[in-house]
Order: structure tokens, then sequence, then C-alpha cells
């Protein structure tokens, strides 16, 4: 089974002033990173340890000689999975005598014409039991009557290097009879944490969603004026929805009270405590554990003591970037260099 975790990336963006400090500075947007992302979550293989007593004493289902063991490819990209499965093989061999209480020896050879055993990657790994989208698949075999030659274990491609040696090792396990209560646990449990292949994170994705269609929750409680605070957000998604230029098309928004993909909150938070001014929190997951999202699945625009006319134009700004324009430069012209009085005009006219 897969887990993804869910990562967090906090930027704010503080209020424009008419007049700047510095008169001789260009009133603009002041966007400040906060935090750097980091996983919730690392790879199983970095903790690995001894940490059982040795296996009682059994016998090789597949006897004495070396296992012969094919690799086949049946993915939809092309890769060389046989190192990977020499090293799942290699861990087995280290392990043998604490682990199984018999020795066991493999002989990986891709291209082997009367395998004992085929390491197969797809795609999509084939029905196993009652187990769905299941990452890999082999049978559990405990004595040498079970076998018939050759013998198949499946493996899930698109998988990262390390969690393909596990999933490997894994199903490795069960065609030397261990189970899912048996030791190594790190190895030998149902359910691990697994990463893919390196992904493009949202950042880099020219449209950071799985789809255009959202649902949006505006909190205006804490709204020093929550009728107009509603009326100003309803700009900003309005001027989306006409197709801004440099920004996805075809977007929509359904208002909602319940969870929603987009929540417009209003008043300092922990994590966004500016004294005038916005933030956005970005949540989604990342599969290829980098640290970074790779997809958002909902975003979160807190705004803090600014004026009814300004939220409006906030919410827009982090919108752009939310859609996947984080440099002011891709943002649509509203939000480019904008002084405190655009902010408060009817930019989105």
């Amino acid at each position: 089974m897969t887990v993804r975790p869910v990562v967090l990336v906090f930027l704010v963006l503080l209020a424009g002033c008419t007049t700047p400090l510095d008169p001789t500075a260009t009133p603009g947007a002041d966007t400040t990173a906060a935090g750097t992302p980091t996983a919730t979550a690392t790879p199983p293989t970095e903790t690995r340890e001894t940490r059982s007593p040795s296996a009682a004493p059994g016998t090789n289902p597949w006897g004495s000689d070396p296992v012969v063991v094919a690799v086949r490819n049946e993915g939809s990209r092309d890769r060389d999975f046989a190192s990977l499965v020499r090293e799942a093989a290699a861990f087995w061999e280290d392990h043998d005598e604490q682990y199984l209480g018999f020795p066991v020896e493999y002989e990986v050879r891709p291209d082997a014409e009367n395998p004992d055993l085929v390491v197969a990657f797809a795609d999509r790994v084939p029905d196993c039991g009652d187990v769905a989208d299941a990452v890999g698949c082999a049978p559990l075999i405990t004595d040498s009557r079970q076998i018939d030659r050759p013998e198949t274990a499946w493996v899930k491609t698109g998988l990262s290097n390390e969690s393909t040696v596990l999933v490997t090792e894994h199903e490795l396990g069960h065609t030397l009879g261990l189970g899912h209560d048996d030791a190594p646990r790190e190895v030998m449990q149902a359910a691990s944490v697994l990463y893919t292949e390196p992904q493009p994170n949202a950042t880099e994705r020219a449209f950071p969603w799985d789809d255009a269609d959202f649902t949006v929750r505006i909190d205006a409680a804490n709204a020093s004026d929550p009728a107009g605070a509603r009326t100003q957000v309803g700009h900003a998604l309005d001027y989306y929805e006409d197709d801004p230029p440099g920004m996805p098309g075809n977007l929509s928004f359904e208002r909602t009270d319940g969870d929603a993909e987009i929540r417009i909150r209003f008043g300092a938070t922990p994590t966004c405590r500016a004294s005038s001014g916005s933030c956005i929190n970005t949540y989604g997951t990342d599969p290829d554990g980098d640290g970074a999202i790779e997809t958002y699945s909902r975003v979160e625009i807190t705004l803090v003591e600014l004026d009814t006319e300004a939220i409006g134009w906030h919410v827009g700004y982090w919108l752009a970037y939310a859609f996947g324009a984080e440099e002011d430069g891709e943002k649509p012209p509203p939000f480019r260099d904008a002084s405190g009085q655009e902010r408060r005009s009817a930019w989105w006219a």
C-alpha cells in the first residue's frame, strides 16, 4: 500500500503602502518565504536494522541449488530493473540464516530461458487475492511441492529505486515462506511508506491541480465587513472565470460551507501573523519523497487587517500563485507591481 505524506508550504505577502517608506522605492508586492517544505516520512529502507532473533532452522523450498531469477519489464517505460533485483536478492542472501533458518543463493540472469522465478515489473500488478491496487504480488511458498516453475513475483513500475528494492525484497520473502507477520517487519509488513520515481514539483508544473473545477469556502465572520469581503472575493473569482491572460482557461468555482479546495479566511493565525497583509498555505501530496508538493489538493488564503477594498486584489494575487504563476512576472497584469492605490481600485475591470 502506498502512503503519501502531506507537505505544507508557507509564503507571506505583506500589504503595500500607498506611500513607500523609501521615497525612491517602487511600491509593489513583497513576497517572503517563511519556511521550506519538509517531508513527514522517510523511506523505510533508511531505518533497516537487525532487531529480531535468528529464525528457527527450516528447509529451503527451492532446494540447495542457486535460485535462477529472470527479470521481465512489462511496463510502459524503458528501465533496467536487474540491478535492483540483485540488490533485493542480496538482502536475503546476507540475512538468510537470521530470518529464514536456511541458506539461500540467487543467480539473477535477466534473460534466463528456464528460470526458477521471474520478477515481472508492470504498470499494474495483476489481481492479488482481495488486495486492490497492490504494488506487489507473489505466491507464499513454504514447500517445494508448491512450486510450478517458473513462479512469478510481480512488482509495480513507477516506484523510486529504494521503494522498488523494498517491494522486491518483500515479494521474494513470500517466495521463501515468510508472511506479513514475520521478521524483518520493516520488509515483510503489509503496508509501508513508498515513493515514486521523481516527478515535477507543483511549482514546476504549468497547472499544479488535477482539474480546473474548484470548491471555495469563504470564512468571512472575522472580517471587518463580512458582506463587503464576500463581494471582493467574488470579484477575484469572476476575474479568473473570465480566462485572464496567462492563466489556465475554463476555471470554475463553486461556493460551499464545507470542506473546500480553496479556503479564504480572515484574521491572524499561527502561520500567518502579518500585521496587515495576506498569506497562503498550500497542501498536497509528495509521492516522490523529495520534500516538495507535486500536486496541490487545497490552498488556504489568510487575510489579516486589510482594508475591505484591497481584499479582492490579495485573493487574486494568491490565486494566480495557486494556479501556477509563482513569480510576479508570470501573474496577470493587475498583480504586477501594483501600488497600494491600485490594489484598492476596481482592478478586475
